[in-house]
């Protein structure tokens, strides 16, 4: 989810009683699914209770995601019940009398499961290897736990303060808070100016019987759709999907009607929000319309002509003019009148009155500056490349038709794309017209006026009589299976290399003929990066934004045109680009992104403007725990010198080194140390390998520099053990963060071992540490453990991290202490060793399935000259392990006595 949604909705998971009478029949009959239509490669059935039933199969990825969508979500919420249908999802995860602790068996079957709870709907789902036994398992758990969970008050006990953390973890995000206030103030009666995690009173203080009640009431089959995409066998699962859900009886009572709507708003609003920390930001929103309403499409399209960048209204008149750091827009399709909102983000110094004055003026001007046919188009392009990522991924396909189910039929995801294919730039001016207006407008200021400008009222749709103009395209052709073994994609890999450029290929059929690209780059070595600063930060940062004969915007466009994506991260000497493209545009973006790599425009504009982002972010990370916290074991013990890139730096250090950064050093980098020196190449998805191949050597055939290239060793250090405290007021959720080195790499003997000790201690969603803080104690949101491999020194690092409310510290740390004491003691029991193997296995040939996780894994094996053969013998290992070399392992390599502790959050002193 992006940060603009989570501010309404919130991810949630959980673990809890009650069956109520419309649960299912013990011995009733499996009922058989009916079909109702099919719309471009998309499966509509029902079943006789009610039950819609969405089939999207596409075998090109090897995995399947299963999503059940429940149409309720906060607007269904009475007075004094806000954040309802919030803990329902979280008890939910509880289990039922047939299956008392779904949450275990999602991880020893390597299923990575979720929940998510919105204004319009709740939904579940899951993604996994592809395996009949787990989809058969979890389409029977999703059928039971629709009826049949407990909904119970010792599980709502328990589970109480983890919602309460996860509100608190909300509190701490100024922006998150004013979007929760702005819309507050624009929906007087109606519930989408309440936050779906809800009131804390309500939560605090729900009775057990009304929330009961509130699950009998719209967990049932005539309410819910149930959505298979990805690989799966489409008449094997209708059986399943049709004896697991068959059973489930539909109430005889009908479902409740909500009618509330506001009305016109009538004069502007402010709301003003002071609190302790971060960057100063602002938000302007307007009343719009439903997601099924024609004029969605043009609220789409406005969004991006006035919130993208860098081809954005408010991106060239606040961020260029330098009075904001950063612009963006959104606008929800949701089941009523909705909304469509835009921010402005400021970095240090800059003033909230003269950018809101800006911010206004940009949005309310479409009357003497109409938009332009080339801003409709621009934004159209941007749009529809963006539904085509959606629409060619089963795993967001999911979660995109669980949205529009919301809306109130889930063809309206495709009926969208062809308005917006044929949005008229009339109807987009009108629209904007209608709607931006100061009357209509939610910012916190009321300003008399002699003209009372009204929008127009809001009123629903009937969704019936909006289908009849739609017209299914084709369905998509089928893909081929891929298998995401370690020695199936050895053997289908072309591997070559020229000059010290190494490329790795992996040809095969995509949906939408997608395919992922990794580039690594490494530059310089220890003498010429030491000294340098924020540099390479911000010279990774303007590498996207253009080149010496391409704009900024014209680089944008070619991306747009080609429906491709770019991604740019550099740390220590690496500068690695990720690129999302189609068979077709792949050599064009492989030449775009030559341009942009040997000829990049390094603009003082940019300079300023990445480097007020980065101020920005700078400036929020001084007040939030888990920056505190990470900045401090960074910066504990560190063996480096000042100037050295490995050295850790305080905030101020950053921020001084961000100002002190000059054009000419940003140029004088590139010239001096960047080129094909030793380069790594990894492709994955549907292209032609040979004309791939002969592109790269055409673009860096011959990019040759001075300056010699290594890379920078990470030997072992460890900081002297130590409990580091930092206080920070008006925030609500605190962090814990523990990090100790282990003399242990990548591929020795013990990495398995570790590995798997770990998973089961604290990474798996049934760890020793989840079970005891998350669900046990309801202490945290989110506990967990990992291990940063070394690949080259002995010198790996442990890391363990849990966010709570600042009153629970002393809790969480004898808790986290305790099982750390207790696996050294008494290591695993069998169960968790066989359920761990199976698990961590499943979670491996799952990510396997991703294309731009293999593609990064496959850059990241050319680096290190190995193969997949060393994923095979590490997953060997890890199957004949023993439940006593895991507990050695871990009795081994962790060591309390040498823990770096930082804790960070708003503790009252004593």
């Amino acid at each position: 989810m992006s940060p603009v949604v989570r501010a309404l909705g919130w991810v949630a998971l959980s673990a809890t009683l009650f069956c109520g009478s419309a649960g299912m029949a013990s011995a009733a009959p499996s009922a058989a699914m009916k079909s109702v239509r099919s719309i471009e490669g998309i499966e509509e059935y029902t079943l006789p209770n009610g039950l819609q039933v969405l089939l999207a199969r596409d075998d090109s990825k090897p995995s399947t995601t299963v999503n059940l969508t429940v149409r309720v979500g906060s607007r269904h919420e009475n007075y004094g019940e806000t954040g309802m249908a919030h803990l329902l999802e979280h008890l939910l995860f509880k289990g039922s009398a047939k299956h008392p602790q779904p949450w275990g068996e999602f991880t020893k079957r390597g299923l990575r499961a979720n929940g998510t709870t919105w204004l319009d709907r709740t939904n579940y789902f899951a993604s996994f290897a592809s395996n009949d036994d787990n989809l058969r398992w979890y389409l029977d758990w999703l059928a039971d736990a629709l009826v049949n969970s407990f909904i119970a008050r010792k599980d709502l006990d328990t589970e109480m303060t983890v919602v309460r953390n996860e509100m608190e973890m909300g509190e701490n995000s100024p922006e998150r808070i004013l979007l929760e206030k702005t819309l507050a103030a624009m929906f007087v009666w109606h519930n989408y100016g309440k936050s779906t995690i809800g009131a804390r009173t309500d939560v605090e203080q729900v009775d057990i019987g009304r929330l009961q009640s509130f699950y009998k009431t719209w967990y049932r089959p005539d309410n819910a759709t149930l959505i298979v995409s990805g690989r799966f066998d489409p008449s094997k699962t209708a059986q399943w999907i049709a004896k697991a859900f068959g059973a489930v009886r539909k109430p005889a009572v009908a479902l409740p009607r909500l009618y509330t709507l506001d009305p016109v708003q009538d004069g502007e609003r402010e709301v003003v929000l002071r609190r302790a920390g971060g960057a100063g930001a602002l938000m302007a929103a307007y009343h719009s319309v439903p997601g099924a309403h024609r004029d969605h499409a043009a609220a789409e399209m406005l969004a991006l002509v006035m919130g993208d960048v860098p081809a954005g209204r408010l991106h060239r008149r606040l961020t260029q003019a330098q009075l904001a750091a950063n612009t963006w827009a959104w606008t929800p399709a949701l089941h009523d009148p909705g909304l469509i909102v835009f921010g402005a983000d400021l970095g240090p110094g800059q003033d909230s009155q003269t950018a809101a004055k800006a911010l206004i003026a940009a949005l309310e001007s479409t009357r003497e500056e109409p938009i332009t046919q080339d801003e409709l188009d621009r934004a159209r392009r941007r749009w529809l490349k963006g539904w085509d990522q959606t629409y060619n991924d089963p795993e967001q396909l999911g979660v995109a038709l669980s949205d529009s189910v919301a809306q109130g039929d889930w063809r309206l995801f495709f009926l969208l794309r062809d308005r917006v294919q044929q949005l008229a730039l009339t109807d987009l001016q009108r629209f904007a017209l209608e709607r931006l207006l100061h009357s209509n407008r939610t910012l916190g200021r009321f300003v008399p006026t002699d003209k009372a400008d009204r929008a127009p009222a809001p009123k629903t749709v009937s969704v019936e009589q909006q289908m009849v103009e739609f017209k299914p395209k084709p369905a998509a052709p089928p893909t081929q299976a891929f298998d995401p073994s370690p020695s199936a994609i050895e053997s289908r890999l072309l591997k070559s290399q020229f000059q010290g450029i190494k490329l790795a290929q992996l040809p095969k059929s995509t949906r939408g003929e997608v395919v992922t690209m990794t580039l690594r780059l490494h530059l310089g070595d220890l003498a010429t990066l030491t000294g340098q600063g924020e540099v390479p930060t911000l010279w990774a940062a303007m590498l996207d934004k253009g080149t010496q004969s391409l704009s900024r915007q014209a680089v944008q466009d070619r991306l747009d045109q080609a429906r491709a994506e770019l991604s740019v991260a550099y740390r220590l000497g690496v500068l690695q680009v990720v690129v999302q493209a189609r068979r077709d545009s792949l050599v064009a973006v492989t030449e775009l992104l030559g341009d942009l790599l040997r000829r990049p425009r390094m603009d003082a504009g940019v300079l300023e403007e990445v480097r007020r982002q980065a101020l920005a972010s700078l400036e929020q990370a001084r007040k939030e725990p888990d920056a505190l916290a990470a900045n401090a074991l960074e910066r504990h013990g560190n063996p480096y010198p000042a100037g050295d890139p490995r050295h850790g730096r305080t905030f101020d250090q950053v921020d001084k080194d961000l100002r002190a950064v000059t054009l000419d050093q940003v140029r004088g980098f590139h010239e001096k140390l960047v080129g094909a020196a030793q380069m790594e190449w990894s492709v994955v998805g549907d292209h032609d390998a040979p004309t791939w191949k002969a592109c790269v050597e055409r673009e860096f055939a011959g990019w040759n520099i001075p300056s010699p290239v290594a890379r920078l060793p990470q030997p072992l250090w460890n900081g002297p053990p130590a409990r580091l405290e930092f206080k920070t007021p008006d925030k609500q959720n605190a962090t814990m963060m523990i990090r100790q080195s282990i003399a242990l790499s990548e591929g020795d003997g013990d990495q398995a071992a570790l590995m798997l000790a770990n998973f089961v201690f604290g990474q798996s969603g049934s760890s020793r540490l989840w079970m005891r803080i998350r669900e046990k104690g309801g202490l945290s949101y989110d506990v967990r453990s990992m291990v940063q491999w070394n690949p080259y020194e002995k010198a790996s690092v442990w890391q363990a991290s849990a966010i709570f409310a600042p009153e629970n510290l002393k809790a969480v740390e004898t808790a986290f202490q305790e099982e750390v004491e207790r696996a050294i003691k008494s290591g695993f029991t069998a169960q968790e060793i066989n359920e761990g193997k199976n698990g961590l296995l499943n979670f491996r040939r799952l990510q396997r399935a991703q294309d731009p996780l293999l593609s990064m894994g496959l850059a990241r094996q050319l680096e290190l000259g190995r193969s997949m053969a060393e994923e095979s013998r590490l997953e060997d290992a890890i199957r004949a392990l023993t439940p006593e070399q895991v507990h050695a392992a871990f009795k081994r390599y962790i060591q309390p006595e040498l823990f770096v502790k930082a804790v960070a959050g708003d503790f009252k002193s004593p």
